[in-house]
């Protein structure tokens, strides 16, 4: 008889053993799933930080390669305005220059085909 009691007693632990597993598992499961889900939502916190920062940094570049552009076509047509008002100045001076740079242009690539 006492064997029969320690066998219950041990069948009595056994289940209750069994019953804390199986609570701790599904607290256990419900605590990951939490920890994801903040996870989660730290990690779409950073994306949209990250991508506003992006947004910034192209709205900078944007910016600043346009000025660089309105300069360098300002400068593009000072340029062009200073070569015009010079050939005008002195049109056949400016011929005999556009006729020897050409000359010469057209030495240098004759003398790459042979």
């Amino acid at each position: 008889m006492a064997t029969t009691k320690a066998r219950e007693d041990i069948k009595n632990d056994l289940k209750t053993l069994k019953e804390d597993l199986k609570t701790g598992a599904r607290e256990e499961t419900q605590r990951l799933r939490e920890k994801a889900s903040e996870a989660e939502a730290r990690l779409r916190a950073k994306s949209d930080e990250v991508r506003e920062q992006a947004r910034d940094y192209y709205e900078k570049a944007r910016v600043q390669g346009r000025e660089y552009y309105d300069d360098a076509a300002e400068r593009l047509d000072e340029a062009q305005r200073y070569v015009v008002e010079r050939v005008q100045e002195r049109p056949l001076q400016s011929t005999a220059i556009a006729l020897g740079v050409g000359v010469v242009i057209g030495l240098l690539l004759a003398g790459r085909r042979r």
